[in-house]
């Protein structure tokens, strides 16, 4: 690939990442405020989300944070990211061609919403360049929202504060639209998993409840799925 193609693909990466922006920054204020409410300070919870950047993992450790010991919230937080092997390995397949150093590299920024944008990308249009603009929109998007709820949690609103919470979930659901449009085998997997999910909860804790469902639900998708979109 060419310096330009690179950069090319690159900057198509960034548009096609912009929609993350409006997600990700709300999101990231309330996983701040979270954490500052939780005992942290505002440095600590700026570097959780450099080092970490995973949102729905920060807000669990946040939230568990002055309630129990490191090692629950190591497995917790364990346990939550398990979909990271299966969405890492569906980016990676698409990357055959790229260095091992650089998918490393790129392997921290898959997120649920990179991974969603990337995934439903014409694999044509898919490369190390385009991903990498994709995680830099969303990476740096959630540390500015990280470092706003840091230092203005004592300024936000407690209700605007909790309504801030719901818009990583919005914006996954967002993103999923336009293919659930076109697919109405996803729309089936959508619901099922959701169904599952809503079950399995009632019996186990809402992140076993979470990875168990996205398994069984995981293997049916692959059933539902015929062999050339296996291919």
């Amino acid at each position: 690939m060419t310096k330009q193609q690179s950069r090319t693909d690159y900057v198509r990466g960034l548009k096609f990442g912009m929609p993350i922006l409006f997600g990700f920054i709300p999101s990231a204020i309330a996983y701040a405020v979270i954490a500052r409410q939780s005992g942290l300070s505002a440095l600590e919870t700026i570097l959780m989300s450099a080092f970490v950047f995973a949102g729905a993992s920060q807000m669990l450790a946040a939230g568990m944070y002055a309630q129990t010991g490191i090692l629950v919230i190591i497995l917790a937080t364990f346990i939550l990211n398990l979909r990271h092997i299966i969405m890492s390995t569906c980016v990676m397949h698409r990357l055959k061609d790229t260095r091992m150093p650089m998918k490393l590299f790129l392997s921290f920024g898959v997120t649920d919403e990179t991974f969603s944008i990337f995934t439903t990308t014409p694999e044509s249009l898919c490369s190390a360049p385009f991903l990498l603009g994709l995680i830099t929109v969303a990476y740096t998007s959630w540390l500015t929202g990280s470092a706003l709820g840091a230092f203005l949690s004592d300024l936000l609103p407690a209700i605007l504060s909790a309504s801030l919470g719901i818009a990583l979930y919005a914006l996954f659901i967002s993103l999923l639209m336009p293919n659930l449009r076109r697919d109405h085998k996803l729309i089936l997997l959508v619901v099922i998993t959701a169904v599952c999910n809503t079950i399995l909860s009632r019996f186990l804790d809402a992140s076993w409840a979470i990875i168990v469902s996205t398994l069984l639900c995981a293997g049916l998708g692959m059933l539902l799925t015929d062999s050339k979109e296996k291919e």
